[in-house]
């Protein structure tokens, strides 16, 4: 199955060597989105964990909404975050664009992401699924 890169114009641009998906079959896979505005690419991340949370996750819907999915199509996810004394406030913006039933999560902390973002958020989701 050929791999098909996904780059919503709507989102940002990437930061480095790699796109914000990757299709293969059933599946995409989304590369970890960060609190980047992208009406402001090269501005700062700015707020609390909760607005972070809010722009990563609506980052993430561009990328999905670019391939016809939704958040229900999402089956796994991982968390990466600077603090994990934050959780509750991450996860409390989580629960907003998650219904259940929920897709698997990790949540792992780190020592520090990039462009001093508090929370960064990878997904995979499946076409079947939804």
């Amino acid at each position: 199955m050929p791999k098909i890169p996904v780059n919503p114009p709507a989102s940002a641009p990437a930061l480095g060597p790699y796109t914000h998906g990757i299709r293969v079959g059933d599946l995409l896979f989304c590369s970890g989105q960060i609190p980047i505005n992208p009406a402001q690419p090269g501005g700062p991340v700015v707020g609390d964990i909760r607005d972070q949370t809010r722009r990563v996750l609506e980052n993430v819907r561009l990328i999905l909404e670019h391939q016809d999915l939704s958040f229900a199509h999402v089956v796994k996810t991982t968390v990466f975050m600077t603090n994990l004394a934050e959780f509750q406030g991450m996860n409390e913006v989580y629960a907003e664009f998650f219904a259940a039933p929920h897709p698997a999560r990790s949540t792992v902390q780190v020592s520090a992401l990039p462009r001093g973002a508090s929370v960064e958020i990878e997904v995979i989701a499946s076409l079947a699924a939804g």
